[in-house]
């Protein structure tokens, strides 16, 4: 493609990053833009599918004609063959009167279904016959009417997978996907992910006349390497976020962590990617067995409070709290020694049992009260601080976690 016009593009549709992927999709909807030949929009939720359409319709002879942008997903499907195709009066309760359907509003230009994968099946064979002969009947009628009408269709739906397991027609995918145009992911585009950073915010800042934020070379690294599940639509809620919430102007990493959602708990030290030991995938699995066990102790500890509340409430006998104290001690054995383990983070060090009193203890008998946990947990951290000089990375290895798990547990316990 012609470097001016690719940069006219990108601009009037407000197209940002230089990503190869994506400057071979704005091509290909260039080329087969002044065709009549149906297209296939593919990607995942989220990476901007719609603009394409309009880039084909505005490229091409129809552009002074209708363009409807129909999203199939929203519309429940009793009703889509009447919105689509339209209906005549009577032709079901409540069709008052005749109405036309997006084909015959939009006939001479062209028609964008978005979440085309969700159509009923029925449905499909409607557009099949629309697609092939440019035919449709109203429902309720028996009256053949023809459209000229350039089809543009979009899905994040695995149309192949869809046709196998027989929720989508074979035939009708074919014809949708004479030109197929995929858009890379935001996964794909690492590259682009500052300049989306930049423009979102900048346009963000400058709508509510506040000062500009920028990144440090560390957070801007997290950025690109985060998996972005959500595509351009999650990177522009969050770059709002922080725009808007944060009173730092200069967006660091450990600022920029705490509006990624976390993507993963606990990290053995040594793991790997692959070929992990038998003795790492064990200890992995009792840092999860822990991890559960924690978190049943704070949930018996919320219920034995709201339990007691509710019989005071009620006026029962001393007794009967007394009774749900035992009650309780029964279900969670107490241990009260330094050997035990006082939080998931140190949980990797420990050995497959314990001995205490000449008595062998297994990891489900190894639960502390809450407020213990804490205290120990926050000391931990604080020693291990101490001894990798301040330094997070290192820090979060030692104790086997994420550094997004330490700055969250530092922001919990007021660690500067």
């Amino acid at each position: 493609m012609d470097e001016e016009l690719f940069l006219n593009i990108k601009q009037r549709y407000n197209i940002i990053g230089n990503n190869s992927k994506l400057k071979r999709a704005i091509d290909i909807a260039v080329q087969v833009a002044n065709t009549n030949l149906s297209v296939l929009i593919t990607g995942e939720s989220g990476v901007g599918k719609e603009v394409f359409p309009k880039i084909i319709h505005d490229n091409s002879a129809r552009k002074h004609s209708k363009y409807i942008a129909v999203n199939c997903g929203a519309i429940p499907e009793g009703t889509i063959d009447s919105e689509l195709f339209g209906h005549v009066k009577g032709a079901f309760t409540g069709a008052l009167n005749e109405r036309k359907g997006y084909f015959e509003e939009a006939n001479g230009g062209t028609i964008f279904l978005d979440e085309v994968g969700e159509l009923p099946y029925p449905t499909q064979a409607r557009l099949l016959r629309v697609l092939e002969s440019g035919e449709f009947i109203k429902v309720g009628s028996s009256t053949v009417q023809k459209t000229d009408v350039r089809v543009i269709a979009a899905t994040n739906v695995n149309m192949s997978e869809a046709v196998k397991k027989n929720k989508f027609r074979e035939d009708l995918f074919y014809r949708l996907n004479t030109i197929p145009i995929h858009i890379p992911s935001l996964r794909e585009r690492q590259e682009d992910i500052p300049l989306l950073f930049r423009y979102f915010a900048n346009r963000c800042t400058d709508d509510y006349k506040m000062p500009r934020i920028s990144l440090t070379p560390d957070a801007e690294q997290m950025l690109k390497s985060y998996s972005w599940p959500g595509n351009i639509r999650q990177l522009k809620n969050i770059t709002e976020q922080i725009a808007l919430i944060e009173r730092a102007r200069i967006i660091d990493d450990t600022i920029l962590s705490t509006y990624l959602p976390h993507e993963g708990g606990l990290i053995p030290i040594g793991s790997t990617s692959g070929g992990a030991s038998n003795d790492n995938n064990y200890a992995t699995e009792r840092e999860i067995l822990y991890k559960v066990l924690f978190d049943m102790k704070k949930d018996m500890n919320d219920m034995k409070t709201l339990v007691h509340n509710l019989m005071r409430r009620e006026g029962l006998r001393e007794e009967e709290l007394m009774r749900s104290d035992k009650m309780e001690q029964e279900l969670i054995p107490r241990h009260h020694d330094d050997n035990y383990p006082t939080s998931p983070m140190q949980i990797h060090t420990m050995p497959h049992h314990i001995e205490h009193s000449g008595e062998i203890i297994t990891p489900e008998e190894i639960i502390e009260e809450s407020f213990t946990l804490e205290e120990r947990e926050k000391e931990t951290i604080l020693k291990a601080l101490r001894k990798n000089g301040g330094k997070r990375k290192q820090t979060a290895i030692d104790l086997g976690i994420s550094e997004r798990t330490l700055y969250r547990k530092l922001k919990d316990y007021n660690i500067e």
